[in-house]
């Protein structure tokens, strides 16, 4: 019983294996989906981050007026998945030539950005960023910003797409965010 409760503890004492990617790539309802769906992530979460605005609610935030992007936090085993994964489905999902937001989303709120949480993600975001230059001819006006706090979006932003599916699909058709992405990356 003893060795048994040592296991136990020991096993109870072992570093979790997680970390931390944020993105913000305009409406946070159409950015969860993606990476809901991959191997390694433990979890997507929409919500707001790089304002001025200590707890923003989205009708804080919508204005424009704090700084805020709407943005996901994605918990994913980096031993499941790589950060490089995570930036390539990044990609794919925005139009990283917008500077005025994403779609039918304009405003600063719906800017893209990577958020990037240590050196090491912004290094690879950088590589990234480059790469998605070179490879494509085309000028990214995507930012790479350090990790501010991150606040959660109320609770009837979280997982829109899978509680609304009708909702969503009208929504995302009318944006023009499919039609816009296959322009850009073409289609899959």
């Amino acid at each position: 019983m003893r060795v048994l409760r040592f296991v136990l503890l020991m096993f109870l004492a072992l570093p979790a294996f997680a970390d931390k990617a944020t993105f913000a790539g305009g409406c946070f309802w159409c950015m969860e989906p993606p990476f809901e769906s991959l191997r390694g992530v433990r979890s997507v979460v929409s919500g707001y981050i790089g304002g001025r605005t200590v707890n923003p609610t989205y009708e804080d935030i919508t204005g424009g007026r704090t700084g805020h992007y709407e943005a996901v936090e994605i918990v994913y085993d980096p031993r499941q998945i790589t950060y490089e994964k995570l930036l390539e489905v990044f990609w794919r999902n925005i139009d990283p030539m917008d500077d005025t937001g994403q779609f039918c989303d304009k405003g600063s709120q719906y800017r893209s950005a990577i958020f990037a949480h240590n050196d090491e993600q912004r290094r690879l975001a950088q590589t990234s960023r480059e790469g998605i230059e070179r490879n494509n001819r085309i000028k990214v006006v995507t930012q790479i910003l350090r990790a501010t706090p991150f606040t959660r979006a109320e609770e009837y932003h979280q997982d829109y797409a899978r509680k609304n599916p009708v909702r969503y699909k009208f929504y995302r058709f009318n944006c023009g965010r499919d039609a816009r992405l296959a322009a850009v990356w073409g289609r899959e």
